[in-house]
Parts: C-alpha cells; structure tokens; sequence
C-alpha cells in the first residue's frame, strides 16, 4: 500500500488537538483517576485524547488500534495490512504524579513494521517524529501547533552527535524490574555505567536521540507504549529489537504484548 504524504501531517495535527485537552485537565486538581483490571491508571485525560485523536486519523480511513479504543478480535485485526497504533497517554502514572514525562503516541503501521511516529511530551514542550523511512526529528519548547509551524524548519535531525562518554542506560521511573537490574549489573563488570530513569516513551526517542545508549526494557510492554518510539528509532538507524531472538518488534499480532526488548 503506498502510504500518503498527508499521513504525517493529520498524526501531528490529531496529537497537537489532543494535548489541549490534555493539558487543560493536567492543569486540574481532579483527573477523574480509576484503575482498570490489571492496576493500570486510567484519567478522563486518556479518555479525552483518545476519542480526539480517534476522530483525527478516521479521516484516513485506516484501522485505529488504541490502548483505550476496545478489545478489538485478532480474528477482525489479522487483515489489516496498514493501521494506526496509538497510545492517548503514555506515562499515565507519570500523568498523575505531574512530573511531565508523559507522552501522546500516534503510529502508523504497514505490513506489521512501524514506518510512522510522533512522539510527543506536552506539558515538557518535547517532540519527537519520523516521515516514513526517511529522517527522525526533534524539536524543543514546542507548546502549540503555532510553536511547532514556527521552528519546524530549524528541528533537529536524529541521531545528535553523541557527547557523552560513559555507557548511559534509560530505565523505566515506575517499571524497573529485577531482570533490568540484573543487566545493569553485567554491563557494569566491564563499563562505568550511567542510569537516566524517565516515564513513558522518551526512553526510546532517546536512544533515537543519541542520548542514552540503550534501554533494556525486561518487563511487560504493549504495542501501543512502543510502536511511535519505534518508528523514530528505526529512521534514526536504531533498532527496538527482542532480547531473546534479537528480531525486530513485529505489529498487530495475535497477541498486543510485546517481547522483552532492548532499543540501541
């Protein structure tokens, strides 16, 4: 399927829609906090984004698989060739705790691969995003559409000139599991390691970036925490790929879980 040049222009514009609601409840003392089955936080922000950026991408026609869209039938996904992948808000406990490292995640998949992100932090002014198979991009004090027209032109392409010297490991701030720790540790036996703890998807953008050298995420992950970050870091020349089998993530399986996976 040849993807369209607009596609990129109505994920950006579906995520800038999206952060005003968001920003607008961040600002609030109440997010309307309840707890879905498996313990996971869920805020009237997610719900917010979600029928927004739902209402954005349907103009494309594409299939949308959304973290709070419904429990969609692997029996219904299995032909969808290409399809949207999005996460409303990534870090929802990140959200909750306001230390900004939250992020709206929009992706778009073909032929199970990600060739599509934006990867945005709202309440940081942070934006990460890739045009298909071709370059990866960040861009600062980005707190609007307007700022984000204004200084398009001057974004920065990904991957920056490294400019550390230390082996530099992003961990999960609310997800760091023994495993994790245990790989910290061997790496450590014959490197001086840094760790940079962050919420949600920045991790991976930062690998992207250049500015971590990996992250081992050795714990339960979805498609939609990882399919934008992924697509940014595959057009950085990075890769997100199993710890076991050293494969490439896959998109829209059976199953929504993801492998354990290091990104470097």
């Amino acid at each position: 399927m040849e993807l369209k040049n607009n596609y990129l222009d109505i994920a950006l514009q579906a995520c800038f829609k999206a952060s005003e609601a968001v920003m607008n409840i961040y600002k609030k003392d109440d997010f309307g906090v309840q707890w879905k089955v498996d313990d996971s936080p869920l805020t009237k922000a997610d719900l917010e984004a979600h029928n927004i950026i739902k209402m954005e991408l349907s103009q494309t026609g594409l299939p949308i698989l959304s973290e709070e869209g419904r429990d969609i039938p692997f029996e219904e996904r299995k032909s969808w060739e290409t399809l949207w992948i999005v996460d409303p808000i990534d870090g929802t406990k990140e959200f909750i705790k306001r230390s900004g490292e939250f992020t709206i995640n929009i992706a778009l998949v073909t032929r199970k691969n990600p060739v599509l992100g934006v990867v945005y932090a709202p309440a940081l002014g942070i934006i990460y995003w890739n045009d298909c198979y071709q370059n990866a991009y960040k861009l600062q004090n980005v707190y609007s559409n307007a700022d984000f027209n204004a200084a398009v032109d001057t974004a920065n392409v990904l991957p920056l000139k490294k400019a550390h010297h230390n082996y530099i490991i992003a961990t999960s701030k609310s997800h760091l599991s023994e495993k994790t720790k245990d790989f910290i540790k061997q790496k450590s036996e014959n490197t001086k390691v840094e760790i940079l703890a962050k919420g949600s998807s920045l991790k991976m953008c930062m690998v992207a970036e250049g500015a971590v050298d990996c992250y081992p995420r050795l714990g339960t992950t979805m498609e939609w925490d990882t399919a934008a970050a992924h697509a940014i870091c595959l057009s950085a020349k990075k890769n997100i790929r199993n710890y076991t089998t050293n494969l490439e993530l896959s998109y829209n399986k059976e199953t929504l879980k993801n492998d354990w996976f290091l990104a470097k």
